[in-house]
């Protein structure tokens, strides 16, 4: 980008910064305990509800991870993670959001996922919370990292600058407004975020599509003249790989991905935080038609972005597609550099919705679960709150280290700490909420083995020096999500039977008796 051309996309991303910490500014004076900080003291409407949940999930994974495997390998590579994925948002939205709201309360008025286990299956010795927090740390680390290292492929992409010296900024200014603001803050800016994702996601394929027809050009001419499409048919076709063929473990891996939604704290904490169930019923249509279209258009980015642009992205550059469509289209075509830098803020809203959530909920397993649930009992609200920050920042300085090395890949990155996640709290989270035989050991004995199970899946080398993973092809959520809830089900029913109080708890949230 020339000279001017790059001090308005500046101008861009300085203002949108600038607001971004105002909010945190703002919301900092409204947090005057754990509960606000953590959860907004559950007074958070339907429609930021619905834009902060599916805004701090998909992260500049949807942007930059998904599009990039779909220009390398077509649709039929990891467009059936697109299609898990909408599959897994619906049946989240429906099926567990009103329940889990509904038991938090219950239980409680349990703040946090570690908290809700430990008063759902009244685990006086602490063991839940414990297993569950030290889980929700490690896996956010990784997960705070992919978000952190789009950052700094974004900032050094757009404006040249070296990968370090990106994700410095990036870091620095999501760590400020989470740090001062807390819930309300992440929940209000991933609001705003993500009303900027949607209009990027959807305006620039289209852009793309409307040059490329005044070109004449169409997607299927284009992919042929680009050169390294062989067959562009089976590019676009959901049933075909590069090679043509028909991968049953491919489409398996990919619907699996759904699975992860049912274990994601910083998913499931939005549901908690819901001011009342009208409004909760409101998020559902909204996030529902949000992720459809997000999704849909993050797949017609890898496409129509390999048809559009001339020059072929390496390997490791396909993950910035998105970033050099808008240059193209808002520089080069339109000449509209100021739009540009509001756009490509959009993959910056993306990088930055995730990883506020990510920090502010590792910092709740800490302060709240392990520091106040553990460690001092009698801390007050100003002592956590003050360990919830300080912990922001621990966690934020550990991703950034994981994220110095500018090799790991977004999408290996999300892969790892989504299976993490599902694997060890999804099976835990549907029994618990919809089988009363569920037990504390099942409990246990879930996110154990579900856990461990992805790190050895995906981790241990112990076939010929591959992992699991790598030898099978079988994404390793869908495997640790079985075993979870195998164990879950075996312990349930040959340990202890829940309490009657247990039950009776169970009874009340089925029939909506916790308001």
């Amino acid at each position: 980008m020339t000279g001017n051309t790059l001090g308005w996309v500046i101008v861009a991303f300085v203002l949108y910064l600038l607001m971004m910490i105002v909010v945190g500014a703002w919301f900092a004076k409204g947090n005057n305990n754990s509960e606000d900080y953590f959860l907004g003291g559950r007074r958070l409407g339907g429609f930021v509800a619905a834009l902060s949940a599916q805004a701090s999930d998909m992260s500049g994974w949807l942007l930059m991870g998904l599009p990039g495997a779909i220009y390398l390998s077509g649709v039929g590579g990891d467009g059936w993670i697109a299609i898990g994925l909408f599959v897994g948002t619906v049946l989240n939205w429906l099926v567990i959001s009103t329940r889990l709201r509904r038991y938090t309360i219950r239980a409680n008025n349990a703040v946090t996922l570690p908290a809700y286990f430990e008063n759902r299956f009244h685990d006086k010795k602490k063991i839940l919370m414990a297993v569950s927090s030290v889980t929700i740390v490690i896996f956010f680390l990784v997960y705070c990292a992919s978000a952190l290292a789009a950052g700094g492929q974004l900032f050094e992409s757009v404006f040249g600058i070296d990968y370090r010296i990106a994700l410095t900024i990036g870091a620095v200014v999501i760590l400020v407004y989470t740090f001062m603001g807390g819930f309300m803050a992440v929940c209000t800016t991933d609001f705003i975020q993500g009303t900027l994702m949607l209009v990027a996601i959807l305006a620039v394929p289209i852009f793309a599509l409307f040059f490329m027809g005044q070109d004449g050009m169409s997607i299927a001419s284009g992919l042929a003249a680009e050169g390294n499409v062989a067959n562009a048919a089976n590019f676009v076709n959901p049933f075909k790989l590069g090679d043509g063929n028909n991968n049953f473990i491919n489409i398996i891996s990919g619907l699996g991905w759904g699975l992860g939604y049912f274990g994601m704290p910083h998913i499931l904490v939005r549901f908690m935080a819901v001011k009342n169930e009208k409004e909760l019923r409101k998020s559902k249509s909204v996030a529902i038609i949000w992720v459809a279209l997000s999704l849909f258009f993050a797949c017609l980015i890898g496409v129509v972005g390999r048809a559009y642009m001339q020059t072929a992205l390496v390997e490791s550059g396909s993950e910035k597609i998105f970033i050099e469509m808008i240059k193209k289209v808002f520089t080069e075509e339109l000449n509209a550099p100021f739009i540009a830098g509001l756009f490509l803020c959009g993959i910056l809203a993306a990088i930055m919705s995730t990883a506020d959530s990510q920090l502010l909920v590792s910092a709740s397993s800490v302060a709240e679960d392990i520091y106040k649930g553990m460690i001092d009992k009698k801390a007050d609200d100003k002592k956590v709150l003050n360990i919830s920050r300080f912990t922001v920042f621990v966690i934020a300085i550990l991703a950034y280290i994981i994220a110095l090395n500018p090799n790991n890949t977004i999408m290996g990155l999300v892969s790892n700490a989504w299976a993490g996640f599902g694997a060890a709290f999804g099976p835990i989270v549907l029994l618990s909420l919809f089988w009363k035989k569920t037990n504390f050991a099942g409990a246990v004995s879930g996110i154990v083995a579900g856990a461990l199970t992805v790190i050895v899946w995906d981790y241990i080398p112990l076939v010929n020096g591959a992992t699991l993973g790598s030898a099978t092809g079988l994404y390793s959520l869908v495997v640790g999500f079985a075993v979870s809830f195998i164990a879950i089900v075996i312990a349930s029913l040959t340990g202890k039977a829940p309490s009657e109080e247990m039950l009776r708890e169970f009874e009340d949230v089925k029939a909506g008796r916790v308001e």
